[in-house]
């Protein structure tokens, strides 16, 4: 059976439940506010950082030694190129011109 509650206990308990559903939005809406402030923050950050990458003054031993790395392999890939050239004409047979080969 349905227990019967009577107008004033229900509208006690909406205005109850709606002041606690405002404390509630009040909340999120601060959380929020304090989001938005963190994310300006953080994309404020990476705009000054591209701006420091882009102008130059970003100096970091890894990207240092990441640069370095890279100019080693550039030099290591344009030997084993003329390496391979190498050996392609070393490979290839010379009819015409025999005494050429000491």
């Amino acid at each position: 059976m349905a227990t019967k509650i009577s107008k004033e206990d229900m509208v006690e308990k909406l205005i109850e439940n709606n002041l606690a559903m405002q404390h509630k939005m009040a909340d999120l809406m601060l959380s929020m506010k304090e989001l938005n402030t963190n994310v300006k923050d953080l994309v404020h950050l990476f705009a000054d950082a591209a701006a420091e990458i882009k102008a130059g003054k970003y100096e970091d031993p890894l990207v240092e030694k990441l640069n370095s790395l890279l100019e080693q392999n550039k030099n290591l890939a344009k030997g084993l190129l003329l390496l391979e050239d190498y050996v392609k004409k070393k490979a290839e047979p010379s009819f015409a011109h025999p005494a050429s080969e000491f």
